[in-house]
């Protein structure tokens, strides 16, 4: 009996320690009027841990335009406030130089900096231009989707079961990387169907890079060193993998990098 009693104690105890720690709405009002006297437009908000995304969002969404939080990556953005608690550090800190701190209430505050890629083309922003061969379910568009559980801006393409697309861009502009990501949209169609999709990317013939993604791989990062030239042709191939892949709606972004 009383071992029954002291577990009962214990779990009491835990449960409270669990909520002791996370800061109540004042430290965070306070963290956010810190933000909003440094911020600058175009400064990247990010939040740590993610789960803690939707509380950060409260506070200071309106800073947070669709844009910014659909982006590709963060690599573009040359100013980061990091709101995070319990020693979390987003993903986005990673590379960047402090260059300043506060602490509100266990909610810390991080300005970090870097220097911001530079594009020189956005392919999904150039997708006009862009011409289109293969077999499409319907012609691919620019979208606002849902890739892994979290919001993209991306060319989506829905080739024909185990078809392929080819989205050709006869004269882009090249620097030394080419950088995009890739992923399976619709948490529905990723339920119901689980053929994977795959993307190869071609730069005036030569295979670049080729990704197989699945139904749980999010969104799936390739990169590749390229020769700067002002006219390359650049092609992106989608492929729905197998004779079940119908509503494969493959989602992918890239830039080209100085």
């Amino acid at each position: 009996m009383l071992l029954l009693l002291a577990c009962a104690l214990w779990e009491l105890a835990a449960t409270w320690r669990i909520g002791a720690d996370i800061p109540g709405q004042a430290a965070w009002r306070e963290a956010a009027a810190a933000v909003r006297a440094r911020h600058a437009p175009g400064d990247l908000i990010a939040f740590a841990p993610a789960w803690n995304d939707p509380v950060g969002r409260l506070h200071l969404g309106d800073l947070i335009p669709v844009d910014m939080a659909a982006r590709m990556d963060d690599a573009t953005y040359g100013r980061l406030w990091e709101l995070s608690i319990r020693g979390a550090s987003a993903p986005e800190a990673e590379g960047r130089d402090e260059v300043w701190r506060g602490d509100f209430g266990g909610v810390r505050v991080r300005e970090l900096v870097r220097e911001p890629a530079e594009v020189r083309t956005d392919f999904a922003a150039a997708l006009a231009g862009a011409k289109v061969e293969g077999q499409a379910v319907q012609r691919p568009r620019v979208r606002l989707e849902e890739v892994g559980f979290a919001p993209h801006r991306c060319v989506r393409v829905e080739p024909a079961p185990d078809q392929s697309v080819r989205i050709r861009f006869p004269a882009a502009r090249l620097g030394t990387r080419l950088v995009g990501y890739v992923g399976l949209a619709d948490v529905f169609t990723r339920r119901d169907v689980r053929e994977p999709g795959e993307l190869a990317v071609r730069v005036d013939g030569r295979e670049l890079a080729r990704v197989r993604f699945g139904v749980d791989d999010g969104w799936v990062r390739f990169d590749g060193a390229t020769e700067p030239s002002e006219a390359a042709e650049v092609v992106f191939e989608a492929t729905a993998v197998g004779a079940g892949a119908r509503q494969r709606l493959i989602c992918f972004a890239a830039e080209a990098r100085a």
